[in-house]
């Protein structure tokens, strides 16, 4: 795909921060910023890694446009004609290291780490939060989604209430990663190779002069993927046996009734009745479709009342995020270059949970060798190796050191993996279809309690004791 030109989708400031460099000749300062977020969203034990295929178009396709260069010469700054000169030549030359998309990510790690001049890491910030923040948000929606419906069919819904045609594009994308079946977006379906569904609108019933006829027509027009809506009337007086009989009509010339929508009133009540209904009249593979706004919640609720729901259209509340619509994730500073080498900074905040972990880092997930699940994330400086370590971690909790524990027999994995060294792509991107596959794996290194909708257990992310010492002097220094 090719991605459009977003060289000016940036904060005001980050223009302004790049000219003072520039003015003061400190453009070319190395530097180190992590991405994260602080705090889970819908109150989920994890979060999944979402956003990098859009990242990496977006890095790959940075220039400055004519147009982009006359438009920053009419800012109020008047920016130094020499300055937007530079800006034409301008491209990423750095390294991005990312958790894959589908990768199980938790607070207050990284899950993308840039090194790169001062001039190219801060141009990007606000993109990269941009496309990461709701990705991953949705993502995670989607997932809890998926979980609660494991077995049914998933379908993304979202266009028409997405907050524009990008995200509804993208939207779409972050829950096919996590296992949905299709979208209803033919562009997304396009661009990415998903599976497109759809049936057939209200509007289609009311145009013609009966129901009857309405589902008759529209099944001679479609008979190979016949899905009627039932519910523009009366349901189970109306809808459900209009359906039967071009079932019945289809059944005769060797074709099929695929399935039944519900868009409307007591979905639990009415997928149970039109089931019966539909068995005996022998429609026993008929399935039955749900839609209107749909969540995990809601999902569970009919589930737990019985409902014969087959599958499941999810529009409004997931890809809006209905019920936290903002990630939070955050893009901060944690190394600059001095003398050569890469010098721990830090802020501090009169809010704890914002001040940051410092220094260029790495993160390994420890993997039990008896049991095969995660035991915890381990935040290491980038100097620390474990790779090949078969030596015994003592795990601290960041928040109450006096509680730890001791890791001997364990694997580990490095969650931050190349993408783009050197300014080069070093990653191939999978397909969304691969990603899902990956998606499950991770979850089956996970215990269920990590993964379960309500009260998940906390998972453990945990600084090594040189990060943890790094850190602590940094705060003594700029607190005492």
């Amino acid at each position: 795909m090719t991605e459009q030109h977003l060289m000016l989708h940036t904060d005001k400031y980050q223009l302004n921060m790049m000219y003072a460099h520039w003015k003061n000749g400190t453009q070319k300062q190395r530097t180190v910023f992590d991405v994260y977020f602080r705090k889970l969203p819908f109150g989920n034990g994890f979060a999944v890694a979402a956003g990098l295929e859009r990242v990496v178009r977006y890095i790959e396709n940075l220039r400055f446009s004519d147009a982009d260069i006359a438009f920053l010469a009419t800012q109020e700054e008047q920016y130094d004609l020499a300055f937007l000169e530079e800006l034409r030549q301008f491209r990423f030359h750095g390294d991005i290291y990312a958790a894959i998309e589908g990768t199980l990510v938790f607070p207050n790690e990284p899950i993308l780490r840039i090194e790169a001049s001062v001039f190219e890491a801060q141009i990007i910030e606000t993109a990269i939060l941009n496309f990461v923040n709701f990705q991953t948000l949705v993502a995670t929606k989607a997932a809890r989604i998926k979980q609660v419906a494991p077995d049914d069919i998933l379908m993304e819904f979202g266009t028409r209430r997405a907050q524009e045609a990008d995200a509804a594009i993208w939207g779409a994308r972050a829950a096919c990663i996590v296992g949905f079946h299709a979208t209803s977006n033919l562009r997304a379906a396009m661009l990415f190779n998903l599976s497109a569904k759809g049936t057939h609108a209200h509007a289609w019933v009311q145009i013609h002069n009966s129901e009857q006829e309405a589902f008759d027509r529209y099944a001679e027009a479609l008979p190979q993927d016949v899905t009627l809506l039932v519910d523009t009337y009366d349901t189970l007086r109306e809808g459900v046996p209009h359906a039967i009989e071009t079932g019945k009509k289809l059944a005769a010339i060797g074709k099929r009734l695929k399935a039944i929508r519900l868009d409307s009133g007591d979905l639990a009540y009415l997928s149970k009745r039109a089931r019966t209904m539909l068995d005996e009249a022998g429609l026993h593979d008929v399935k039955i479709v749900a839609s209107n706004d749909l969540d995990e919640n809601i999902i569970v609720e009919l589930k737990g009342q019985g409902a014969k729901i087959d599958s499941w259209g999810i529009g409004t509340k997931l890809i809006t995020a209905a019920d936290n619509p903002a990630l939070g994730g955050v893009y901060k500073l944690v190394a600059k270059e001095k003398d050569g080498q890469y010098e721990p900074v830090i802020k501090i905040s009169g809010n704890p949970e914002k001040i940051t972990t410092p220094g260029k880092k790495n993160v390994y997930r420890i993997i039990s060798n008896e049991t095969g699940k995660a035991e915890a994330d381990y935040i290491v400086m980038h100097d620390e190796q474990l790779e090949n370590s078969t030596e015994p971690l003592m795990l601290y909790d960041p928040t109450h050191p006096f509680i730890r524990r001791k890791v001997e027999n364990y694997r580990v994995e490095t969650v931050l993996k190349p993408i783009f060294i050197g300014g080069q792509l070093v990653y191939q991107l999978p397909k969304v279809q691969e990603i899902a596959q990956y998606h499950q794996r991770q979850l089956d290194l996970f215990w269920p309690e990590t993964l379960r909708k309500l009260n998940p257990e906390k998972y453990p992310v945990v600084l090594s004791d040189q990060l943890w010492n790094v850190r602590k002097a940094l705060i003594n220094e700029h607190t005492s």
